[in-house]
């Protein structure tokens, strides 16, 4: 007869999955079936990628912004021509006082590390609590396992901005749906901008991955499932606009950009 050798318990539970990556992105229920079964925290993957691609994408920005400033050209932010003449002069002063390695380098590659972080976090428990409410079964372990893994689609895009800002050597403008803005300015067309920051294929690949894996770790039915993510989604939407209201008024811009 011939033997079956079953998976060793360090084969299926341990934490380091690269092996998953391709695979979350392009045969999903398969290896979101995997994820969920998975008994230990199999996060670190996705977010050591994604946290890695953050720190890159801020110092090639930074070094983009460190050449503009050398030749006094300034970078706009996504919506500037939404801004009140008032607002564009309170910008460019605060440009001018913030242009030192510190807020070029190092501020920038923090904040993109720790938005990763907490950005996952926040999603991965409010998905568990909402899941929960409807009646799913998972744990909070498997609601973070499957969180993380969904957030690779971003790990595409931080490639792709990567390697456009890199050629081009000039900052991306206009991201997500921002260039379907209709004309306007004030705080309602800058909080409109910088809704339709957030909002591109990689953002909606992210909805579908979380909806499939949220439906095996919960054991609910696909309504109840889409209801829940969905809620998930427009909670951290208004979570991450909601910064951007008194920076539209205070022309502290930098918050307005995709938070993941």
């Amino acid at each position: 007869m011939t033997e079956i050798t079953l998976p060793s318990p360090i084969e299926t539970n341990r934490r380091w999955r690269f092996d998953w990556v391709l695979p979350a992105l392009f045969q999903p229920r398969r290896t979101f079936g995997r994820i969920a079964e998975t008994e230990t925290a199999v996060w670190q993957t996705p977010i050591i990628i994604l946290a890695s691609l953050a720190l890159v994408r801020s110092l090639v920005a930074g070094g983009i912004r460190t050449a503009a400033a050398a030749t006094g050209q300034i970078e706009f932010p996504p919506g500037w021509e939404y801004y009140t003449p008032e607002q564009q002069a309170q910008f460019q002063q605060a440009m001018t006082a913030t242009s030192g390695p510190v807020f070029t380098y190092l501020l920038p590659a923090i904040t993109a590390v720790l938005g990763v972080y907490l950005g996952w976090l926040i999603l991965g428990w409010l998905l568990h609590l909402v899941l929960t409410l409807f009646g799913g079964r998972g744990t909070s372990s498997q609601a973070l396992n499957i969180t993380a893994w969904a957030f690779l689609p971003f790990a595409i895009r931080d490639i792709i901005r990567i390697v456009a800002m890199w050629n081009n050597g000039q900052l991306l403008t206009d991201l997500g749906l921002s260039g379907f803005a209709p004309p306007g300015e004030g705080t309602a067309a800058v909080l409109l901008v910088a809704f339709l920051v957030l909002i591109d294929l990689y953002f909606l690949w992210q909805i579908i991955l979380l909806a499939i894996g949220s439906r095996l770790v919960a054991n609910i039915s696909r309504l109840k499932t889409w209801t829940a993510v969905i809620l998930v989604i427009l909670i951290t939407l208004i979570l991450r606009l909601a910064p951007a209201l008194p920076a539209a008024q205070l022309s502290d811009l930098t918050v307005i950009r995709p938070f993941f």
